[in-house]
């Protein structure tokens, strides 16, 4: 039998956003990847290969973007803030500025010895588990309605991108990983800090129009949904790192 905490009241898009705060807490924060690495306890290789994989993620998610913005409505309010994610990407146009650039100097400081082709890409080939999550992500949006699209991206990303990304952030500044070198931790900190605060809000400038239960439900099972599988990619990823 579903407990109340299996299927939690959702009347208010509040409801929804407490319901996904909670969500995350559980499946994200007290899973072995963030417990291992807030306490230090990962060994350089076992970071090195984090971070390697990690860089697939992220050069892959403008690809998410393109694919979500072609399930949205055909209408500025809908398009223009996935739109606006992209261009974040590009780093608004900046040289250096690229969420690609910036993800380099991150990789670099783990390992500088590490050999990038001319296109940026690592000598290891990409993880099945961050294959899995990308392919997740973009499949979603094929048979997505706009609304679905849109929660997507609002809650099953960007709502708690800021803070899982400044939490792995404040888990990269942890002594054991700085011995060495100086991590450069520039990628992690803007998006806690600006970016995703900034996208999740315009997400929700959209979705808090929507005020129906089972509109509401919608958002949050579709929130939950992608978010579980990119805490699946974490899972694996310190499975993965164990076994080096």
């Amino acid at each position: 039998m579903a407990t109340t905490k299996d299927v939690p009241v959702i009347q208010t898009y509040e409801d929804v956003e407490q319901a996904m705060k909670s969500f995350v807490e559980e499946v994200f924060y007290q899973s072995p990847f963030f417990v291992w690495l807030l306490e230090g306890r990962y060994s350089s290789s076992q970071i090195r290969h984090f971070a390697v994989q990690y860089s697939y993620y992220s050069r892959h998610f403008p690809r998410v973007l393109g694919a979500a913005i072609s399930a949205m409505a055909p209408m500025g309010s809908w398009w223009i803030p996935l739109a606006d994610n992209l261009w974040d990407e590009a780093g608004r146009g900046k040289p250096g500025m690229s969420h690609e650039a910036l993800y380099r100097t991150f990789l670099l400081s783990v390992d500088p010895e590490i050999e990038l082709d001319p296109h940026g890409f690592p000598p290891d080939p990409m993880s099945p588990a961050v294959d899995e999550a990308v392919r997740t992500f973009i499949e979603f949006f094929r048979h997505a309605t706009p609304l679905e699209a849109m929660a997507a991206v609002g809650f099953g990303s960007e709502f708690f991108a800021g803070d899982v990304m400044g939490t792995i952030a404040r888990g990269l500044r942890h002594p054991h990983y700085n011995r060495e070198r100086t991590l450069n931790l520039l990628f992690w900190d803007v998006h806690a800090g600006e970016h995703e605060p900034h996208h999740y809000q315009l997400c929700k400038d959209v979705l808090i129009r929507y005020t129906r239960p089972e509109e509401l439900r919608t958002m949050y099972e579709v929130g939950t949904a992608i978010a579980r599988s990119e805490a699946r990619m974490y899972q694996a990823l310190h499975e993965e790192m164990m076994a080096r």
